[in-house]
């Protein structure tokens, strides 16, 4: 069904905008919103909002697909509501609300409107329609929004998961820790080789104590960080080799016969301040 130039829907949001925004209201509050997040002032606003916002939409036609030009301040601002609301805590169910709600007000005034039964029924699958439609759209943003803060936060966590140490004059260390997949590879390399060029090493560690399984790929990465690391004049040294995976290395044939390898950091270590012709005593 598509509303069309005789719906009562216009003229509803029109001349009964301060009805339908106290019903609104009440009907939000009574579903439950989370007062500790959010204040009564503030989801007045956002209502008035909405509503002029919708009404404009309505007046201007095109009512059956909101992703046209005239529905653009309508999602706009749903938009900013969902991102707010899913920085705020809110579930998704109480993000959606926000538009499923408007429904009770708005076919009570179409019931009061109405008297043909036949016009009722086919305003109301219209605005369910249209309701619908917008509630999804501000679900799906409330679910982008929740993702791109889980990327955000999975860089940031491997970014802290790979950190450069200074631990002598000429000497870095990176311990690694979890599974090197591709991307974390690349934050790897970019980062030991930005400590190099800042601190003018000559000696890069770098440990795999933590890192659970060394398979073919993992094996790869960890040659490219280290031919990179040559190419910035460091010499590298992998330490954590333990004997599953010494033994895993050598049953995939993976040579390293060229890399400087030590079973602990200390070691290494140890290894690092004598070429760089340190010497520690007692």
């Amino acid at each position: 069904m598509n509303l069309n130039r005789q719906s009562k829907i216009p003229d509803i949001l029109k001349n009964r905008e301060a009805e339908l925004l106290s019903e609104w209201l009440k009907e939000q509050m009574a579903t439950g919103i989370r007062k500790d997040l959010y204040r009564e002032s503030e989801l007045r606003e956002e209502c008035k909002e909405f509503l002029d916002l919708f009404a404009e939409a309505v007046q201007r036609g095109n009512l059956t697909e909101i992703q046209s030009a005239e529905w653009r301040g309508v999602r706009d601002m749903l938009a900013a509501i969902s991102r707010s609301r899913s920085q705020k805590g809110f579930s998704p169910t109480e993000t959606a609300s926000f538009v499923f709600s408007f429904k009770q007000p708005l076919f009570q005034r179409l019931r009061q409107e109405l008297q043909d039964n036949e016009i009722l029924v086919e305003e109301i699958l219209s605005a369910t329609n249209l309701l619908d439609k917008l509630g999804l759209w501000t679900t799906e943003i409330y679910q982008k929004s929740r993702e791109e803060v889980i990327l955000r936060q999975q860089e940031e966590l491997l970014e802290l998961s790979t950190p450069v140490v200074k631990m002598w004059e000429g000497i870095l260390a990176l311990p690694i820790i979890g599974t090197l997949d591709s991307a974390r590879t690349q934050i790897v390399m970019e980062s030991l080789l930005a400590k190099i060029v800042e601190t003018g090493s000559q000696v890069a560690i770098i440990d795999i104590t933590g890192v659970p399984t060394v398979d073919t790929l993992t094996a790869q990465h960890l040659l490219k960080t280290v031919t990179a690391a040559r190419l910035m004049g460091a010499d590298c040294i992998i330490s954590g080799i333990r004997p599953q995976i010494a033994q895993t290395i050598v049953y995939l044939g993976v040579d390293l016969a060229d890399i400087t390898t030590k079973a602990t950091l200390a070691d290494a270590f140890a290894l690092a301040l004598k070429r760089s012709g340190i010497a520690i005593g007692r």
